[in-house]
């Protein structure tokens, strides 16, 4: 596929583009309130290969900008965020869970992995050496933010891997900044998998898959789109210029016919070539980008804090995150 995107429902629709329907995948919708639940699961080896998702599950929630959102909405999304991840991770009573920061904390837009770490209920350590002040419902939970391979000179994948042979959790949960293809879901989707994920692959740095066949534990991802490909962006505006100009163009005539003959996926091709050529293929992200993170990450956060420990509100959750 010519479209670099991290979520899955941007990858099936745009194969639907130009097929009805595609065998081994199946998509179910549902809305709650203002929140769009969107679930792809990927059946066969021949449908991921086409999608170019592993085979699994994916659920794609859609919400509103969260720069604008109400602590009581943001609170009805964390929970509602916090279902879906017990479902995914199938979470028991005594299930043990470490959650991985992925990202760059000194690179606002790569930054989610990292602060989502700040913003959540750590427990194992209290669990083991003064259980008997801790109240029922509390799961034992850590967390590490590995950094990059840049900074640390490690894989990602081998510093994970080491500390889950060391801790044996249950479960991992990976928490990643992800790339959409569209402008309108940057910091608005929220992605959760159960393949695990791939560090880096949303702005082409592709490192080794963080999932149950490296970590030898179930893995599920979660991530928020912060950046997009400028020649996404690029390819989007000349489309919405072409839209136009056929729309005053006379029906039928010369002018018409080639404007309807230009081919998107082509379009995208030469200005990813011509910018490739120039030096100037950028990842772009909003302006606003440290508020995006910072709401994004405590909105996963909570949610991850809601699936993991019963019967808690966010007073509880400020009294232990500080």
């Amino acid at each position: 596929m010519n479209i670099r995107t991290d979520l899955a429902m941007e990858a099936y629709e745009f194969l639907t583009e130009t097929a009805d329907e595609i065998a081994g995948i199946e998509v179910k919708e549902e809305q709650i309130n203002d929140t769009k639940i969107t679930r792809v699961e990927v059946e066969t080896k021949d449908a991921a290969e086409k999608l170019g998702k592993p085979v699994g599950n994916y659920v794609t929630v859609e919400i509103e900008d969260v720069s604008i959102m109400d602590s009581g909405k943001m609170e009805e999304l964390c929970r509602l965020l916090a279902k879906e991840i017990k479902a995914l991770g199938n979470i028991k009573e005594d299930s043990s869970v470490m959650v991985i920061g992925l990202g760059n904390r000194n690179i606002t837009p790569d930054a989610l992995g990292p602060e989502v770490i700040s913003c959540l209920m750590v427990t194992r350590h209290m669990l083991r050496y003064m259980p008997e002040q801790m109240p029922e419902g509390i799961r034992s939970v850590c967390a590490i933010s590995p950094g990059v391979l840049g900074i640390t000179g490690i894989e990602t994948e081998e510093i994970v891997r080491g500390v889950t042979e060391k801790i044996k959790p249950d479960l991992v949960i990976c928490i990643d900044a992800l790339a959409a293809r569209s402008i309108k879901r940057i910091s608005r989707t929220i992605q959760l998998c159960d393949v695990g994920i791939a560090p880096g692959a949303g702005v082409g740095n592709k490192r080794r898959a963080l999932n149950g066949e490296t970590l030898g534990v179930p893995v599920i991802a979660i991530g928020v789109p912060t950046v997009i490909d400028a020649a996404t962006i690029t390819s989007d505006s000349l489309l919405a210029v072409t839209d136009s100009l056929k729309k005053s163009a006379k029906q039928g005539g010369e002018f018409y016919k080639m404007l309807s003959d230009i081919n998107e996926d082509e379009q995208l091709s030469l200005i990813k070539e011509a910018l490739y050529m120039s030096n100037n293929n950028f990842i772009v992200t909003p302006k606003d980008v440290d508020m995006m993170i910072e709401k994004a990450a405590k909105i996963v956060a909570n949610g991850i804090n809601f699936a993991l420990h019963e019967n808690i509100s966010l007073e509880d959750i400020e009294m232990y995150v500080g």
